[in-house]
């Protein structure tokens, strides 16, 4: 990352903290597009505006988070793009990560997240579920995030106020004064809706 690069996110951290004040978390978004040197260089200068924790720093690789954790003090998350127990597993045994943030649709289903989440229980990791799809993944992450104890935060996507994104399921959960509620209708509490199913493509299995 140029310095012109690091000075424009710098500036634009810094006037997102004096416009929302001391009490309100910022969450920095990365998406694994720096290298490590950017990222130590970023984290380091943008600690003084308060990060809630510093979002996927470096590619998914434990060894990679693991080198940025140890030249930065800023809470780390990562998960979007880990795998099973088994690839979270060495983010938790070296303690390079602070926010797990488990994809429940590519991760392996929720029973899958749960056992994730219990796992970072034990390491004192917090847990931000990775919801980024149609309303079914906002009804599964509700339904995880309410079952575990270090649930932290809920991820509300800019996806889930778009209406081409409303129209693929038959309810609607959104949040009101800064809450959500569970649902509690069967299953998920969701189902695909018959816009969903009359403008997709369909495939006969004989």
């Amino acid at each position: 990352m140029s310095g012109d690069d690091l000075n424009v996110v710098i500036d634009r951290v810094k006037t997102v903290r004096n416009t929302v004040g001391p009490n309100v978390d910022i969450i920095m978004e990365n998406h694994s597009n720096l290298n490590c040197q950017s990222a130590i260089q970023l984290g380091n200068l943008v600690k003084e505006y308060g990060i809630f924790f510093y979002e996927e720093p470096t590619t998914p690789d434990p060894r990679l988070n693991k080198f940025v954790s140890e030249h930065i003090s800023i809470p780390i998350s990562h998960g979007e793009r880990i795998y099973t127990r088994w690839g979270f597993a060495p983010y938790f045994m070296d303690n390079s990560i602070q926010v797990i943030q488990p994809d429940i649709g590519n991760t392996g289903g929720l029973t899958e997240a749960k056992k994730i989440c219990d796992m970072a229980y034990i390491y004192d990791i917090g847990v931000q579920a990775h919801v980024c799809a149609s309303p079914l993944s906002t009804a599964a992450a509700l339904h995880l995030e309410c079952a575990i104890p270090n649930f932290l935060i809920h991820e509300h996507h800019v996806y889930n106020l778009h209406p081409y994104n409303k129209l693929l399921c038959k309810y609607d959960y959104q949040p009101k004064d800064g809450y959500i509620s569970v649902p509690e209708l069967p299953g998920l509490g969701n189902e695909l809706s018959d816009y969903c199913f009359e403008n997709s493509i369909k495939v006969t299995v004989e």
